[in-house]
């Protein structure tokens, strides 16, 4: 470096340099921390608070909001007054579009599943037959009733953008087990959500934990066949790269942006090379692809199917948190403001017996212990119809469930009041679900955090309880 270079580098350091030793002092209460170097691994495994109940997540994704009173949550006094004025019963509140029709009783009988007698509704029989192994959770609420602004909070645990999401934050705070692919996977079912890709983000946390999009099918990812004519010429280029962003960081220092472009780089290169293996199922039997349902007659239960089989295949290989977008049905997400019964059947027709093929596949194959799924959507939907046979958006109740590692299955835990309008017991939110996602990944969300903008920011900001009620 010349004398003219390191005068332009310093010429703003000096004075900060005093300024750093002064609120580094404990008259300034030392409120400045030494940022900890990056990792020459970021993905590498880390040692976790305490002992893990999971070692990998599943997010099933269900993205516009499903119906809590047509799913899991049944009403029968929403039968017994239907057609009737909900202002005549009970408070209603706004809704985005404020077309506040009558009292709907669901299109849908319930039925009762497994020794527990959990209560499904006849979208989802193949979930059903599962309910031994569902703990789910009735009670839950948003804080947003829009969508862009609720999928921030359902994946990033604050309602705007450019927060680390959900997936980013378990990989920064343990790593990965598979380092020849990227530790936060997203399959693509042919829907981006409201907010767009910001919901996959890495956010303020390094660019290596964000997540990667993988499309469910034979071209699994753009670029993964190389383009060179031998694998000695793809070395020398990456060799090249990295000489050429080394130096650079001989010259500046440490700089996140530069470290995390040399290890996608290098991940990318690894990649072309477990892809392929990854994707071909040419191994599968039969059965198994037909317990997925990718001999369905539908295409969007074969393309769910298909994302469902990739997802138990990425967990076999150690990757850390998968999650699975909606299909593109006919009838577009869950969010039906009209015609609710045609909308929510095509899509629960598509995704419900691939979800039961994954649970009853990871029982079978060991795995089901180890790993978390979490079924969950943004809000939920009003008891009343919106116009004539469509429901409005509700964030003060709907249902999740979540089965697996370290969950009392059979199980479910709060309520909501006989119209399914409001949580009244156990009262359950996003930063509740992503703090019990934490714990029983064996971390303590008080404790994952990350410096940002002169504080110490975490996943689940300033909340956030363990759900106890529904763990084993």
């Amino acid at each position: 470096m010349t004398r003219r270079e390191m005068l332009a580098l310093c010429r703003n350091g000096f004075g900060g340099l005093a300024l750093m030793g002064l609120m580094g002092t404990a008259a300034y209460g030392r409120i400045l921390k030494e940022a900890p170097p990056m990792r020459k691994h970021p993905l590498a495994p880390r040692t976790p608070h305490k002992v893990p109940k999971a070692r990998s997540v599943i997010f099933l994704y269900m993205d516009g909001g499903v119906s809590q009173v047509d799913s899991f949550d049944p009403k029968p006094r929403l039968t017994r007054e239907n057609g009737q004025s909900p202002h005549d019963k009970f408070t209603v509140d706004a809704t985005q579009f404020n077309s506040i029709g009558t009292i709907m009783k669901s299109p849908w009988d319930f039925r009762r599943y497994g020794e527990c007698g959990l209560e499904v509704s006849d979208l989802f029989p193949h979930i059903g037959s599962c309910a031994d192994d569902l703990a789910v959770v009735r009670s839950m609420v948003a804080d947003f009733p829009e969508h862009t602004n609720a999928n921030y909070f359902l994946h990033t645990g604050i309602g705007i953008q450019g927060r680390p999401s959900m997936g980013a934050w378990v990989n920064y705070g343990l790593g990965s087990e598979n380092q020849n692919l990227p530790g936060y996977v997203v399959l693509d079912g042919g829907l981006i959500p409201p907010g767009g890709l910001d919901n996959f983000s890495s956010g303020f946390l390094p660019a290596s934990y964000q997540g990667s999009i993988f499309r469910a099918g034979e071209q699994t990812l753009a670029n993964v066949e190389p383009l060179e004519v031998s694998t000695e010429a793809q070395r020398r280029k990456l060799a090249l790269m990295n000489q050429t962003d080394n130096r650079l960081l001989g010259r500046i220092g440490h700089a996140q942006e530069v470290e995390s472009a040399i290890f996608n780089y290098e991940l990318a290169f690894r990649m072309q090379a477990s892809v392929p293996e990854l994707t071909d199922i040419s191994g599968e039997t039969e059965a198994t692809k037909r317990l997925y349902g990718m001999d369905s007659p539908d295409p969007f239960t074969r393309g769910y199917a298909a994302q469902c089989l990739l997802a138990r295949r990425l967990v076999e290989r150690g990757v850390r948190f998968i999650e699975l977008t909606c299909p593109k049905c006919a009838s577009d997400r869950w969010d039906q403001h009209a015609k609710l019964k045609e909308g929510h059947e095509q899509n629960a027709h598509a995704v419900d017996q691939p979800i039961a093929g994954l649970l009853k596949d990871l029982k079978a194959r060991g795995l089901f212990e180890e790993t978390l799924v979490i079924w969950a959507g943004e809000f939920g939907r009003t008891p009343f119809a919106q116009g004539t046979d469509g429901r409005d958006h509700n964030p003060s109740a709907f249902s999740i469930w979540m089965a697996g590692a370290g969950i009392r299955g059979g199980t479910t835990y709060g309520s909501t009041d006989e119209y399914g309008y409001r949580a009244i017991e156990n009262v359950t939110t996003i930063h509740d679900l992503h703090a019990t996602m934490l714990h029983l990944l064996g971390m303590d969300h008080n404790r994952l955090t990350y410096r940002f903008s002169g504080r110490d920011i975490r996943l689940t900001d300033v909340g956030g309880r363990i759900i106890k009620g529904i763990l084993a």
